[in-house]
């Protein structure tokens, strides 16, 4: 595995943080410009952004110029996407509605050679990326996390932890506070969801696991770090685009308001 995948890694899981730039533009220009804009790692999303395999594979190629670790939000917990995105050769992938243990050892199954996983043998683009001992190497350098989002994976959320070839959580707030009776965001202001994000964040640190989270603003990247989590992913990139629209037309009517706010 490459150095920069394995240097993310060992930094967050010594406790280090970094900022994640979320791709959900099917555009290998846009991936390539997150990429070079200077986020610690990369995420492209298969499952909400509108990016299919094919397109996933071709931005991959763009963002892995920028040097940084390039993880894939897979659209479900399957093994044949899952292997197929490893294949391909990103360096980890984050997978949705996690919310049992066996739902964790599932995800490992796909993700991790034997003897710890079922991953099936096949690494066309990743042999070319990371060389011949891609395989030897794989299991340690790929980051495998699950994601917390429901009520049931909060309740789960030891087992999922203690489940060997689980590198660590990503919560999706707007799901969770969904799942808990609170309308979708990004921000939540509930106490009951702001409380349970934090305890997932505490609990991961105690597993010595990773902890991630999606972010409304860089105000709550920053406060989730305070709090233990390892990295948060400020927005997406479509989000991103249309902020800045939206605030230089503001700006230039003179209608300008705050349009990100703190966690």
């Amino acid at each position: 595995m490459p150095t920069e995948a394995l240097s993310l890694r060992s930094r967050l899981a010594a406790g280090g943080t970094a900022i994640n730039g979320w791709c959900a533009i099917p555009s290998p220009v846009t991936a390539e410009i997150t990429a070079r804009a200077g986020f610690d790692m990369m995420t492209i999303d298969l499952q909400h952004g509108l990016i299919d395999y094919q397109m996933a594979l071709t931005m991959l190629q763009a963002a892995q110029t920028g040097g940084r670790p390039v993880l894939a939000r897979v659209p479900w917990n399957e093994p044949g996407i899952i292997m197929k995105c490893l294949d391909a050769g990103f360096e980890g992938v984050i997978c949705p509605m996690v919310n049992t243990e066996d739902d964790a050892r599932r995800l490992v199954a796909a993700s991790r050679y034997a003897p710890l996983g079922g991953r099936s043998f096949g690494p066309t683009r990743a042999n070319m990326v990371f060389g011949a001992g891609y395989q030897k190497a794989a299991n340690d350098g790929i980051l495998v996390i699950a994601m917390i989002e429901t009520r049931e994976a909060l309740a789960n959320l030891d087992a999922i932890l203690k489940v060997e070839g689980i590198d660590g959580v990503y919560v999706g707030p707007s799901d969770l506070g969904l799942s808990m009776g609170y309308e979708p965001t990004l921000e939540p202001k509930a106490e009951e969801v702001r409380a349970a994000i934090t305890e997932i964040g505490t609990q991961a640190r105690k597993e010595r696991k990773i902890a991630g989270c999606h972010c409304g603003s860089p105000a709550m990247v920053r406060g989730l770090q305070d709090v233990g989590f390892h990295f948060g992913s400020l927005l997406t990139d479509a989000r991103l685009f249309s902020s800045a629209l939206a605030g230089a037309l503001a700006e230039y009517r003179g209608t300008a308001t705050e349009t990100l706010r703190g966690y």
